[in-house]
């Protein structure tokens, strides 16, 4: 059996190739089907297969009751620098 390595901070686990990606989640249950709710789930995971996000819909499909519509994958590109942008106009509400 391989070991399992932790990356020590988010950072590090950047470095290694994962995103933040977000994963929302609408769903139903069984007893009111004509209810979608959504569950919004952020985590660090490798693009384009996201295994950390198929282990979490795999554990939802055989212990929740709840049944899956759909599901929204997006994540961010590989880290770089910020990017900043110049602005033109400044208001003030009170």
């Amino acid at each position: 059996m391989s070991a399992i390595y932790l990356p020590a901070s988010d950072l590090e686990a950047q470095l290694q190739g994962q995103r933040l990606t977000t994963a929302e989640v609408l769903y139903f249950l069984p007893d009111h089907p004509d209810l979608l709710q959504s569950f919004l789930w952020q985590t660090l995971d490798h693009a384009p297969d996201f295994p950390r996000i198929q282990r979490f819909l795999d554990f939802w499909r055989r212990e929740i009751d709840a049944v899956i519509h759909s599901v929204q994958i997006s994540s961010v590109p590989d880290i770089g620098p910020a990017r900043i942008r110049p602005v033109r106009h400044v208001a003030k509400l009170n």
